[in-house]
């Protein structure tokens, strides 16, 4: 019995992590095409790995990574996926057109995070190569002083 218990709760506790972790800004995801010929090519205009320093333990971090759509189809960013639910993913709600900028944001809640924090955003978009690209960003939250 209690085996089932410990079971039940450390399931329940997997799940509400895994609720989280697929928090994004609500807006409906686009769909990726199929077709190979479809797929474009995206430049990150700013650096996909950033160190933010420190920040005291309360603050929320907005992050920002800007990109340009260097091929010749529009790009779809069907999803941007947080590693972690203490961090919510913006993403575009349209195609980015050929030529064009885009951003994808973030915004990372510091509340209960103290030390060294490495985050990752996975963006999954109609990409040449590999539809999974990844941008990430690392701080450092300082204990709250009393």
């Amino acid at each position: 019995m209690r085996i089932a218990v410990l079971v039940f709760f450390i399931g329940s506790f997997l799940t509400s992590c895994r609720d989280n972790d697929s928090k994004t800004n609500g807006s409906a995801s686009m769909q990726l095409p199929k077709d190979s010929s479809l797929f474009t090519r995206i430049t990150w205009l700013d650096s996909t790995e950033r160190d933010f320093g420190s920040i005291p333990e309360g603050r929320k971090l907005e992050v920002a990574y800007r990109f340009l759509n260097s091929g010749n189809k529009p790009l779809i960013i069907a999803r941007v996926q947080p590693s972690c639910g203490c961090t919510v993913a913006e993403q575009p709600s349209e195609p980015i057109l050929p030529g064009k900028e885009g951003v994808i944001k973030a915004s990372f809640n510091s509340e209960g995070r103290v030390g060294i924090n490495h985050k990752k955003l996975y963006v999954i978009a109609n990409t040449r190569g590999s539809q999974s690209n990844e941008v990430q960003f690392s701080v450092l939250v300082e204990k709250k002083k009393w």
